[in-house]
């Protein structure tokens, strides 16, 4: 197994257990990512793994402006070969309350002003994202969340698997209309930045599965308004549940554990290698190579 990847807040990272850490600042043909790789061994495991603060370290950057690209590209060339994500979102089902952690297995993308893919330019990549996340890593998670934070008691925590997570551009929040229109399509969270960061794993042969929490039930519901206020509370309180599933995840992820993500490339590639140009073959051949 390569190196284990972690993508979320700077206060899951802070929490994890990491040693002997360094900072690996990545150069990629497609900018900079979000900050520096943290790159360090996961308590006494062995296993080394790559943290990658999203909207980087100071939170600085909109979901729209992310450089989704830069960074799973980054993670890429730091051997990552499964990722582990978090997301704060909003509920669309009264039953997902906030404080509920959600594995989801599916994603409807509404978004307008992202970069999708690594090809183009020369080569075009027909893949699979039927299950855009990995169904191995799905089950994984959620049954480290469950064994981390979930059961019955009055302190556990609900943990969920499976579910659609509707993709908005934002920065802003739904209107009221566009909340109640994913209610009524039986979607169950809303957020911000599954895509194309999950697109993008996929296209990069890295096994990929992320964990929800929901911090507000959007705005569908009658007495509900959304605030910054509101969502950044409630991620605090998620975060502690959030980081004993993550790291749960990662002790017990198998040393032998396969996805069909690491092979989702073999013959998607609709371009003659000697079709395509050389500069193009450069950028890509991390993700490519072996298959032109």
């Amino acid at each position: 197994m390569g190196t284990i990847g972690f993508i979320g807040g700077s206060g899951i990272y802070e929490a994890l257990p990491l040693n002997d850490v360094r900072e690996v600042a990545f150069d990629t043909p497609y900018g900079e990512p979000s900050d520096a790789v943290t790159i360090g061994e996961f308590g006494d495991t062995g296993r080394e793994v790559a943290f990658l603060p999203r909207h980087g370290s100071n939170h600085g950057v909109s979901p729209t402006d992310l450089p989704y690209r830069a960074n799973m590209y980054a993670l890429k060339q730091a051997g990552v070969t499964h990722v582990f994500a978090s997301n704060a979102v909003g509920s669309l089902k009264e039953e997902l309350a906030p404080g509920t952690l959600v594995v989801p297995d599916q994603i409807y993308d509404r978004t307008k002003h992202r970069d999708l893919s690594f090809y183009g330019d020369g080569v075009v990549v027909h893949q699979p994202f039927a299950d855009p996340y990995s169904p191995e890593l799905v089950d994984h998670l959620t049954e480290a969340a469950e064994s981390a934070v979930g059961g019955e008691e009055d302190d556990g925590t609900d943990v969920v698997k499976g579910g659609t997570y509707v993709c908005i551009e934002g920065p802003q929040y739904s209107t009221r209309a566009e909340s109640e229109f994913y209610k009524s399509q039986g979607w169950d969270l809303v957020g911000m930045t599954a895509i194309p960061e999950a697109k993008l794993a996929r296209e990069a042969e890295i096994a990929y599965a992320t964990i929800a929490g929901v911090t507000d039930y959007d705005v569908w519901k009658a007495d509900s308004e959304v605030t910054l206020e509101e969502v950044l509370e409630n991620a605090e309180q998620n975060q502690a549940a959030i980081k004993a599933a993550v790291e749960e995840a990662v002790r017990t992820l198998p040393e032998d554990l396969e996805c069909d993500a690491h092979t989702s490339l073999e013959g998607t590639v609709n371009t003659p290698t000697e079709a395509i140009p050389e500069e193009t073959k450069e950028r890509v051949e991390p993700l490519l190579g072996d298959y032109l």
